[in-house]
């Protein structure tokens, strides 16, 4: 009698722990996770201005966040219930395997070696990579440039190794774990470069401005797409069509000419939906 009784409460426990596991595990699609709960918990970046930065009262500004929030709205959840969630490029994919987020709006750039972990509604925004220097270098002005020269880039991203393997073999790269640690070291003297995207680079340009400056023309193509657990079908369906009422309401524009515009970096128009 002893024994079932205790089964029964394992049972019970084990039954309510699965119920209350949180995160987008409880749940097939980001779809069903806002139209049940009527929240959701998003990941975005909280250290790059223009496109998700963290403010001094603990909310989050930038042309990625706006991106989240208008998404959101159409799927069901009001601002009010977005948990934005810190992420930084080596933990996304590890953050939506395991539910700590329903989905990633972090300047997330869409490639095949993602697409085998997690899945991509978008992109909504195409960027191109591009070197941060100091503004007084007048001899960077390129990747074939930095021969010899300490080049930062983030772990979890490509963009450092891409500079080493098609343009300078010679460069010395070094990992930091966030942009901004990036730029403090080059601000420093003790790093000379960083390479990620051109619109990532124009934020941290502006909030410098006259200390650092963006150099040479954009040499790779960088679909930012929303990111989502594995085979969320219906998940990057719906987000797809919110996106494309964002870029044809005139929403689209404005989110980005508010944010971004500001660091003098000029507006694109809105890019092609990629069915996958």
């Amino acid at each position: 009698m002893f024994g079932r009784s205790l089964y029964a409460v394992f049972a019970v426990v084990a039954l309510a722990a699965t119920a209350c596991g949180g995160g987008q595990e409880s749940y097939a699609s980001v779809v069903d996770k806002a139209k049940n709960d009527k929240k959701l918990v998003i990941g975005v970046k909280s250290d790059q201005p223009g496109l998700g930065l963290r403010t001094p009262d603990g909310s989050f500004t930038g042309f990625d966040i706006e991106v989240a929030k208008y998404v959101a709205k159409e799927l069901g959840v009001e601002t009010k219930d977005i948990t934005f969630k810190e992420t930084v490029s080596a933990n996304r994919e590890a953050f939506l395997q395991q539910g700590q987020v329903d989905m990633v709006v972090a300047t997330y750039s869409i490639t095949d070696a993602r697409k085998q972990k997690v899945s991509f509604a978008g992109p909504y925004f195409v960027a191109g990579q591009a070197l941060l220097v100091r503004a007084d270098d007048a001899k960077l002005t390129g990747p074939d440039t930095l021969n010899g020269k300490k080049l930062c880039s983030v772990a979890g991203s490509t963009p450092a190794q891409k500079v080493k393997t098609e343009y300078a073999k010679e460069v010395q790269l070094q990992e930091e774990r966030t942009y901004s640690a990036c730029v403090d070291r080059v601000l420093g003297g003790q790093l000379d470069a960083i390479t990620t995207d051109n619109v990532i680079l124009a934020g941290y340009a502006a909030q410098h401005a006259g200390k650092l400056k963006v150099v040479g023309e954009p040499f790779s193509t960088e679909k930012y797409g929303i990111g989502l657990k594995k085979d969320d079908t219906a998940g990057r369906k719906a987000i797809n069509d919110a996106l494309t009422k964002m870029f044809s309401d005139g929403s689209w524009k404005k989110a980005l000419e508010s944010s971004v515009g500001a660091s003098g970096f000029p507006v694109p128009a809105a890019p092609q939906l990629e069915r996958y």
